[in-house]
């Protein structure tokens, strides 16, 4: 093989620095496999990148964290029952031993290592999981780092059970709408925030009991209102800022907050004696454990689940694809078609 396409930020500027360039096909190491690329997914880690907001950038970097396509070409080692099989890739890099919490070595494909936004990429074969059979490309390329990042935060971290109530903040974005079906499949009573009227409308579609948008100074109360004597077993955030004492304060006695990101920054203030009092956990979440992927790809296939597609786009049409996800309009997923 010689070169292929791949979209490749050259500099922290703006969206100009991202191009299409040709790029050598890379090649499987030891215990690596060479995956040929049908789709990958946008996060906005991609776009935090590119703006210079993610820490220890190294460039030139190929991005993109999720991806599936069809291995193509085994490093030494590798299992030759792999090649030709359609895969969708685990992002999550060397998380080490331990379920609970990832090693100082871990990272997320996509920066530093190349990621899915080519025509081709090597990962470890211990990252691949076969795709499920219900799912198109796309829709498996929506699925893996917010897949894997929903389904931790809600089970794994949050322990939710069926018939219990969950508050999901920020609904619209990636992990938010997955989380929305994992939970719903899981039976439980969803309720959610936004600055979106129109993303609590479409919330509703997929089993939401009630939602509330953050901009309104009163929020917390009208969801309360919304909430009808139940009480909220968990907080899923990604958020924090200034909304947060409000979550402590929704929450039930001996419910539990996991935290998941902070893109409005830290409170402005924390309410010990409240958190104490009420006996609340508040736990804090990233990506998953290799365990955790493979639960979560079995949940998706004994519910048969497809992740929500906001838009799909042509690999050349990336530029649409990013002002898409810049705009903040999205409700699931956004995904590159590669190959076609």
């Amino acid at each position: 093989m010689s070169d292929m396409n791949a979209l490749v930020l050259h500099e922290i500027k703006n969206m100009e620095s991202l191009k299409v360039s040709k790029i050598p096909v890379p090649v499987p190491k030891t215990g690596e496999v060479l995956i040929k690329l049908k789709a990958a997914a946008l996060n906005h880690r991609d776009v935090w990148i590119i703006q210079g907001m993610y820490a220890k950038i190294k460039l030139p970097v190929t991005l993109g964290s999720d991806g599936t396509g069809i291995v193509e070409q085994l490093g030494a080692g590798v299992d030759q029952n792999w090649i030709d099989k359609e895969v969708m890739i685990n992002p999550a890099l060397d998380w080490g031993d331990r379920s609970a919490a990832q090693k100082m070595e871990f990272r997320i494909l996509g920066m530093p290592d190349n990621g899915t936004q080519a025509d081709y990429v090597v990962v470890p074969v211990e990252n691949l999981t076969e795709k499920p059979k219900h799912l198109s490309f796309d829709e498996a390329a929506a699925l893996p780092l917010a897949g894997l990042t929903g389904y931790r935060a809600l089970f794994t971290q949050g322990k939710l059970k069926e018939s219990q109530t969950v508050l999901l903040t920020g609904i619209g974005g990636g992990v938010a709408t997955i989380m929305l079906q994992f939970a719903h499949a899981a039976g439980a009573n969803i309720f959610v925030t936004s600055g979106s009227e129109e993303k609590i409308k479409k919330a509703y579609q997929y089993g939401v009991l009630g939602g509330a948008n953050y901009n309104n100074t009163d929020w917390s109360e009208q969801l309360r209102g919304l909430l009808e004597g139940r009480e909220i077993d968990l907080i899923v955030d990604s958020a924090g800022g200034s909304g947060f004492p409000a979550l402590i304060d929704l929450a039930r006695p001996g419910g539990k907050i996991v935290i998941l990101g902070a893109t409005a920054g830290n409170p402005p203030k924390i309410d010990l004696r409240r958190i104490f009092w009420k006996q609340l956990t508040i736990q804090g979440t990233t990506m998953g454990h290799s365990e955790n992927f493979i639960e979560m790809v079995n949940f998706v296939e004994s519910h048969q689940l497809r992740p929500i597609l906001s838009g799909v786009y042509s690999f050349f049409d990336f530029k649409k694809a990013y002002q898409r996800m810049i705009g903040g309009k999205q409700f699931g997923k956004i995904v590159l078609k590669i190959g076609e």
